[in-house]
């Protein structure tokens, strides 16, 4: 089984790499790599962010996804979901048009294991590599370099691509062969949704039990309960504070994905399916960008 590399992993020499999407994931990550010493180009759809970023870290920004991977030895991608995956990698200005051969390609995207498979198998037809690498820790993770990533793809290319992306990882581990990243990443989502609708209901208890909620889960997160979820999110649950963290419509797009991996492999999610029709009704409420805890929404 492979282990798992932490933070104390020796950091890399330095290395021309491009990162593609600017958003609240990206931005962030993309600045770990240009502190830890790396040459970084970026590429964002709208410019703005492209060029806040290069005035905040230096390094360059390119007007394609194409001119971003013409020099780099790695390019690093975290964007919305397949379609938008698609958009930057493929086409006359896709990245994979400008990399040069024997460069590799490392997704964060939270996206399918179809689309992970697909561009692995036109990468190898054109002399790239690519790794499917999504993440977990949210912004916070990749604010402080501490993200999870679960890799699908060559053990050969993650090996290489790990030096540099431990610049914002505390874990970097290879799951499996292309695409099993994203399913570990699927699994993440399930083991996540069923849990904060478990803390939305007890702390939604609580407080109607007219408990000091705050301090029941400081008692309780010392015990069995404990989880990330209840240190980060019980209190401000109580506080009714949802502004932070990730998004509903994100979490949506992420169980959507699970459920059409079930559906393909048989697997059953009842409480996978039911969290994700909880959190259509958040959606419904005005609620699309609320973090994920405002599950407890529905029970106040």
């Amino acid at each position: 089984m492979a282990s798992i590399n932490t933070k104390t992993y020796e950091p890399s020499s330095s290395c021309n790499v491009a990162f593609l999407g600017m958003g609240v994931m990206g931005l962030p990550m993309a600045g770990h790599l240009a502190k830890a010493g790396h040459s970084v180009t970026v590429y964002n759809r709208s410019p703005e962010k492209a060029k806040a970023w290069v005035d905040e870290f230096g390094g360059r920004s390119a007007v394609t996804p194409r001119e971003a991977a013409a020099n780099a030895d790695i390019v690093f991608c975290c964007v919305g979901n397949d379609d938008d995956l698609r958009s930057v990698v493929l086409g006359e200005n896709g990245a994979f048009a400008g990399m040069k051969k024997g460069s590799l390609f490392v997704d964060h995207t939270t996206a399918s294991a179809h689309v992970a498979r697909e561009l692995y198998t036109l990468a190898r037809g054109q002399g790239l590599y690519f790794l499917d690498a999504p993440v977990s820790g949210g912004q916070a993770g990749a604010i402080n370099g501490l993200l999870t990533v679960m890799v699908g793809g060559d053990a050969a290319q993650f090996e290489r691509a790990k030096p540099v992306a431990m610049a914002f990882s505390r874990a970097f581990t290879r799951i499996g062969e292309a695409g099993a990243g994203q399913l570990a990443k699927m699994v993440n989502q399930i083991c996540i949704a069923g849990l904060v609708q478990g803390l939305s209901e007890g702390v939604a208890f609580g407080m109607k039990a007219g408990l000091d909620m705050k301090l029941v889960l400081e008692v309780i997160g010392k015990g069995a309960a404990q989880s990330w979820q209840m240190d980060n999110r019980g209190g401000t649950m109580v506080d009714g504070k949802f502004d932070f963290g990730f998004a509903v419509d994100w979490m949506r797009k992420d169980l959507g994905l699970c459920m059409d991996e079930a559906r393909r492999n048989g697997a059953r999610l009842p409480v996978t399916a039911l969290v994700d029709q909880f959190y259509s009704d958040v959606q419904a409420k005005g609620g699309r960008r609320w973090d994920t805890s405002s599950l407890i929404t529905r029970l106040t």
